[in-house]
Parts: structure tokens; sequence; C-alpha cells
């Protein structure tokens, strides 16, 4: 049985990241999305709201299974007893970032391989930060993400 763990912040979850937790699902026999707690970002939504959006967007995709961490990756990765680390690359700009990540995880833990995979085309320009970004700006987010999320960030920036 091969586990894959796709790791983020997901503040918020956009179309991009359930697109490729929908394609991973097809690929892996059980994927995990783990949301990082990650204070140091300073994120939009605390955890609590960043599951619960993430919960509500991948409702009814099979074999997906939502957690939170706030330990180191491959930490968790081996507790979840999964071979995978799943990442998403948008752009030629995030593979040196995702290539070193990749490097130093296996340097931690050579029996995890990392996986990548490309946004469907109409995603491969979204991020969380630029939604967050637009959002907070008045402008309309509804093409880049869930319903439920356009809403939560309609009432956080309003």
């Amino acid at each position: 049985m091969i586990t894959a763990v796709y790791p983020g912040t997901f503040d918020p979850i956009t179309n991009g990241h359930s697109d490729l937790v929908r394609r991973a699902s097809d690929l892996f026999d059980h994927v995990i999305l783990a949301i990082a707690k990650n204070s140091g970002k300073n994120p939009a939504f605390d955890l609590d709201q960043r599951k619960s959006l993430v919960e509500r967007v991948l409702n009814g995709v099979h074999n997906v299974e939502i957690r939170v961490f706030d330990n180191l990756l491959v930490d968790f990765v081996q507790e979840c007893n999964a071979n995978v680390i799943l990442r998403g690359l948008r752009a030629v700009s995030d593979f040196e970032y995702e290539f070193q990540l990749a490097g130093m995880n296996r340097r931690l833990a050579p029996e995890i391989e990392t996986l990548f995979l490309t946004p469907a085309e109409q995603f491969a320009f979204i991020s969380s930060g630029l939604v967050r970004e637009i959002a907070s700006l008045g402008g309309d987010v509804t093409e880049f993400v869930h319903p439920d999320v356009q809403a939560a960030l309609s009432k956080r920036f309003s």
C-alpha cells in the first residue's frame, strides 16, 4: 500500500491544491493532506479554520485523510507509515526550493521518496499568497477557490 503525504499550510486551500489532491487520490492508495501549523507565516486563518475549509472542499474525495502536524515533516511522514511526500510544482521558480527540501528530506529519511506533480494548466498561476492578497484588497477570487473558501475570505477581510 502506498501512502502519500501532501504537506502545506493551505492558507487557504485553492483550486490548484484540490486538483492535485484529486489526481493524487487516483495514483495512491491513501493520501494524507497534512496541514502545517507553521505559526511563523502569520496565517490568515487559524489551524482549525484551515482544517475545516479543507474538509469542506475535499468532502467526497475517496481515500483522503486530513491531518494537522507541528513537527519535522519526515517525522510526521514516518508516524503516518507513509512512503511518499507529494509536492506541487507550479513553475520553474518553485523547483530550486523544492529540490533543496527533497534533498534534505532524503538525507534525513532515505526511505521516503518525494514526488512532484504539476497542476492542471488553469491552476498553474494560483497560490495561496496571491489569493489572500487579492481577497484582502477586495478582489474577486471566485475562480481560484471553492465557494466556501471564498466566503471565508470575504468574511475574514470584510
